[in-house]
């Protein structure tokens, strides 16, 4: 879907300076657009602006203007969110759905919602006062990841067999070594990697240069020796599938799953995106510092590096209660 085609003059020309001015990738322009879509189906239904037998997720917002936009106040906002953490289902694809959008995915919905608004006051000049100055963002409960310990990691490489067993045991080193997300790994290409550095293309099409550790380069030696050299338009895609073509993200996931499986692990509450904490807390736990730990892991703000400190902490404290005299009684001077 080409927000081109669904979405205002208002809205095409704020995802255009998104994406052309301020560098946003097409994937986050395009989530800016289905949160503002979402927003404004709810501002029409609220308005009473749609036909009541129209279902909501087909409600256009094609007609939406400014003159539209300059009645929406803060009130507006909140009952959206409001609406948002009550009746927006979890899983749009699913029909065993749960309702209620979780505090996280309501406040990216209300980054949106700002970042429209202050655009259209502060760059397009259209509003006189932005409503969505003073909105307050849910706080969202930050939970620990969940990551395999070093036995467990050892684990899953011994598991790699097969006839693709060499593509499979790199993409698994890769992973637990460097950290990497799915699609980062998916999209290397041979030309990425240069005297024992990794290029690696994040988010927002940023790149930052990793390191390759003796376990990644043997990996890759190994599996390049056997890697067909093909001269089609995959030749410079590192990892193949079977079919010569470049390995997508959703094989790549399944392959992880299917080693996790395979390694005795429990393959629902672990994934390829967990192999990327396991390699930040391991890096971590064994004194990696946290601001390098950041570049490593490519995050633009600290804060969501600081994650990684929680695990540590908790770490030192299951050492402490796992000593053998950790429930000994003191014992009473005389």
């Amino acid at each position: 879907m080409d927000y081109r085609n669904d979405a205002p003059q208002t809205i095409r020309d704020f995802l255009t300076y998104n994406e052309t001015i301020r560098g946003k990738s097409p994937k986050t322009t395009q989530e800016y657009f289905l949160d503002l879509r979402t927003f404004f189906r709810f501002i029409k239904s609220k308005r009473k602006l749609v036909l009541n037998d129209c279902p909501f997720d087909e409600i256009s917002i094609s007609d939406v203007d400014v003159a539209l936009i300059k009645t929406i106040t803060l009130s507006d906002i909140y009952d959206y969110l409001t609406y948002a953490s009550r009746e927006r289902p979890k899983h749009h694809k699913s029909a065993d759905t749960t309702y209620g959008n979780i505090a996280s995915t309501r406040a990216r919905k209300v980054s949106s919602i700002r970042s429209f608004f202050k655009y259209l006051t502060d760059k397009a000049h259209l509003l006189d006062i932005n409503p969505a100055q003073n909105l307050d963002s849910p706080k969202a409960r930050q939970s620990s990841p969940r990551y395999l310990t070093l036995d467990e990691s050892r684990s899953l490489l011994d598991s790699v067999s097969g006839p693709t067993k060499e593509r499979d045991y790199c993409i698994l080193t890769l992973f637990l070594n460097c950290a990497l997300r799915v699609s980062e790994l998916a999209g290397i290409n041979l030309s990425d990697i240069q005297e024992g550095r990794l290029r690696v293309l994040g988010k927002g099409d940023k790149e930052r240069t990793v390191y390759l550790n003796p376990a990644c380069i043997n990996a890759l030696n190994d599996y390049i020796k056997v890697r067909p050299n093909l001269q089609n338009q995959y030749k410079n895609a590192l990892f193949l599938t079977r079919q010569s073509r470049r390995i997508d993200v959703q094989t790549v996931k399944w392959l992880v799953k299917k080693y996790l499986s395979m390694a005795g692990l429990d393959a629902k509450q672990y994934s390829a995106h967990k192999l990327r904490h396991t390699a930040a807390t391991l890096m971590y736990q064994n004194g990696v510092d946290i601001r390098t730990l950041q570049e490593v892991l490519g995050h633009k703000n600290l804060d969501t590096t600081m994650i990684y400190t929680h695990i540590a902490s908790n770490s030192l404290e299951n050492a402490a209660l796992a000593n053998p005299l950790s429930n000994e009684k003191a014992k009473k001077t005389e």
